[in-house]
């Protein structure tokens, strides 16, 4: 309803700006209701009893956020459905932070690297404040390993200067660079402030005539009769018509889709551990965004990947990417935090690459659980839904493969515009080819493109 978009439009801002007082939101909140109320109309949301839209969004991450956002921004109506809380912690988009950097083995991602960025500013600047933290980004490889010597060019990265040059900053001291390997530092990067993000384009949504609906599962998505409305239902029997869906409901992408079509989409969620570690004292101003330090990462199996010392003070993010496969509705919480689990590998990596910055003496300070959701070749999924029932009026976004984040602000447009449209105006223009993303790679390969990353 659009009492339910305002209020949560306002409680939303609330939460990024502290300074407000509850008085002055009440009576935002009042004056706006009073107003709808005398002209009929609101430019916050539907009328209470608005059953359709041009657009439903399944699924409130920063994906279906940034596509809500991406579709009222057209002045297109669009309903935004969650089923869970707003900014909950059971999938893949909550938490305090995640990297950005243009480095990567295939080539079609920085330029999608490029146009997120470009719209992650744009968003700031309409919201009136920042989630996106500029730093410099650090690679870690073997030298002559073709993954490594991909994303680097890919990247446009350069490699640092030898110790004891004056251009080598003063950071790089805190890498222990094994023999035969190299480092290589690269930008557009920074750290992104997740939960704060999604907030912040779901409030621009809603600001925009989004309406924003939380605690509403989706259990059917099907074309009534043969018109062009799509029928959205819920598991209290609510049903919401749309002319186009967007699906993105992460995790439980596969769940969904195979319950709608009877099709397997090859997204496969895996349990993570986000993991925070002491920076040794004396050190804990040199990790820091204010002193300049980098987001990084290294090549290999597995992976790891860190953040500068920035949500906690004296305390620096150091992860392993992926995990082991679980399911979204029946999840080990404490999985990878005992003995030869997830934080045990992260801390003999620090131990080796980080050893004078960062203690492990008893592993780290927190730990939060995370899923990514993976293709079988790390891919993402963007594409209709398809098949003689829905063509082009629904579309999907999943499998992000723990390096969609970044990605969200371009791949909702990309979404928004294959909805209403049929096609991407924004991917044309950035030189995006959409076919690396379509689900008919996994037809009769179930690998889809996979290769050495």
């Amino acid at each position: 309803s659009r009492k339910f978009s305002l209020v949560h439009s306002l409680s939303i801002a609330w939460f990024l700006s502290p300074s407000a007082s509850l008085s002055n939101l009440q009576s935002e909140l009042a004056q706006s209701t009073h107003a709808g109320a005398d002209t009929g109309t609101s430019t916050m949301a539907a009328p209470p009893a608005e059953r359709s839209f041009d657009v439903i969004v399944v699924g409130a991450g920063i994906i279906g956020s940034c596509a809500a956002h991406a579709v009222a921004s057209r002045g297109a109506s669009v309903l935004l459905l969650e089923r869970f809380d707003l900014l909950h912690q059971r999938g893949s988009s909550h938490g305090e932070s995640r990297t950005t950097r243009p480095t990567y083995t295939r080539p079609q991602y920085p330029p999608m690297v490029r146009l997120a960025h470009r719209l992650w500013h744009e968003a700031e600047r309409d919201a009136g404040y920042t989630v996106l933290t500029p730093t410099p980004h650090l690679d870690l490889g073997p030298r002559d390993a073709p993954a490594f010597v991909a994303a680097m060019a890919n990247g446009g990265a350069t490699e640092l200067a030898p110790a004891g040059d004056a251009s080598r900053p003063a950071w790089a001291e805190a890498f222990r660079v094994p023999e035969g390997w190299a480092a290589a530092t690269s930008g557009p990067a920074g750290v992104i402030k997740a939960t704060k993000a999604m907030a912040m384009f779901q409030t621009l949504a809603a600001k925009m005539g989004a309406v924003v609906r939380d605690r509403t599962e989706v259990v059917d998505v099907a074309r009534q009769g043969e018109g062009n409305t799509i029928v959205v239902k819920t598991s209290t029997g609510e049903e919401f018509h749309g002319g186009k869906c967007i699906i993105t409901v992460g995790a439980w992408a596969s769940k969904l889709v195979k319950s709608i079509t009877g099709a397997d989409l090859p997204v496969q969620p895996v349990h993570t551990l986000v993991c925070y570690w002491r920076v040794k004292p004396g050190h804990e101003e040199e990790l820091t965004t204010e002193a300049g330090f980098p987001t990084f990462a290294t090549y290999g199996e597995p992976g790891f990947y860190g953040t500068p010392s920035m949500e906690y003070p004296g305390l620096i993010k150091v992860c392993r990417n992926g995990g082991p496969p679980c399911d979204p509705d029946g999840r080990d919480w404490a999985t990878g935090t005992g003995a030869g689990g997830i934080a045990e590998i992260v801390a003999r990596w620090i131990d080796e690459f980080m050893p004078g910055v960062v203690d492990t003496t008893g592993g780290p300070v927190l730990r939060q659980p995370c899923m990514c959701c993976m293709t079988p070749d790390e891919d993402f999924v963007i594409d209709f839904l398809g098949g003689e029932e829905f063509g082009k009026d629904v579309v999907v976004g999943a499998g992000f493969s723990g390096h969609g984040f970044k990605m969200g602000p371009a791949v909702g447009k990309i979404l928004a515009e294959l909805a209403l449209d049929g096609e991407s105006g924004t991917a044309a223009e950035a030189g995006l080819e959409l076919e690396h993303y379509l689900i008919g790679r996994f037809e009769g390969n179930p690998m889809g493109k996979a290769t050495s990353h």
